[in-house]
């Protein structure tokens, strides 16, 4: 199991105050929840976001997220590519996490699981993340409206877990991490973490899976799917048959570009051959090393 890595009280204060900072400039004031709107945040900071799934041969996926630049034209051009191959919580939680990337000008980088529990900079990433999703002061007064006071240390597990839940539907944050976040802020003891931590939060016929289900089924069931989506905004594919229209990219771009998002030439009134390796090109980029790799 992971551990809580240590961060220093002005590490820990910096990362609040630009997780509050941002949430601010983007609308998101008092107890209001991204959620979903974590997409519609890509779209005003002009960040494209490339979704594809990649397996991986172990249990874990390969990666969760990567922040990519490139430049056209002159032009700064910024990209996520979202492992889409994870379960939707965590998808959320990985863009959250690449944005504190972008935000601090960590140039690109690839965001590995295995590689996060003892890196400084992934640690701080990931705190940046729960605190952009879920901010300790809205968790403390959540605590308080509900259980008149900041500890739960003296909370059986059972509520605990609905309380969780609930967290979990409303924020959309993932369950390790409003249990990291609860640890973090000392509402539970060392032992409730413990246990709480354990849980296969993932087992939909399991405790806390029944108590998910129960409270808000289809959000939770959203939460725990794997989407294995494979996308672009649409307005970034009109601009990938425009730059065909327009004679920037030839025919087998075109057709490799299209193909990479599963969709092809005929849908759009054209017909051209799909070339064979079309379909391993995006998976070898984003397995391959990241320039400037943090």
């Amino acid at each position: 199991m992971n551990h809580l890595i240590v961060l220093n009280e002005i590490q820990v204060e910096n990362i609040r105050k630009l997780a509050e900072e941002e949430r601010r400039t983007l609308g998101f004031v008092g107890e209001t929840p991204i959620a979903s709107s974590i997409f519609t945040i890509l779209e005003k900071l002009n960040i494209r976001l490339l979704e594809y799934p990649i397996k991986s041969e172990k249990e874990k996926p390969a990666f969760s997220a990567a922040l990519m630049y490139s430049k056209e034209s002159g032009q700064e051009l910024i990209f996520i590519g979202l492992n889409t191959a994870d379960y939707f919580d965590k998808q959320i939680f990985a863009i959250a996490h690449e944005l504190y990337h972008f935000y601090t000008k960590s140039c690109s980088h690839l965001s590995r699981s295995a590689e996060e529990a003892d890196n400084l900079i992934e640690n701080q990433a990931n705190l940046f993340a729960a605190e952009f999703l879920l901010p300790e002061n809205i968790l403390k007064s959540i605590l308080l409206n509900e259980f008149k006071s900041s500890t739960l240390k003296e909370i059986q597990i059972k509520t605990l877990l609905r309380f969780i839940a609930r967290l979990h539907c409303n924020w959309w944050l993932p369950y390790k991490s409003i249990v990291k976040r609860l640890k973090e802020i000392d509402s539970i003891s060392e032992q409730q973490y413990e246990h709480l931590y354990c849980i296969d939060e993932r087992d939909m016929e399991g405790k806390y899976g029944c108590i998910g289900k129960n409270l808000n089924k289809d959000v939770f069931l959203k939460l725990n799917s794997v989407t294995n989506n494979i996308g672009i905004s649409p307005k970034d594919l009109d601009l990938i048959i425009r730059n065909f229209e327009d004679n920037i990219i030839d025919e087998d771009k075109f057709v490799d570009t299209l193909y990479l998002f599963n969709k092809k030439p005929d849908d759009f009134g054209y017909d051209f051959q799909i070339a064979e390796n079309a379909d391993n090109e995006f998976e070898e980029f984003l397995n391959g090393e990241v320039d400037n790799e943090s």
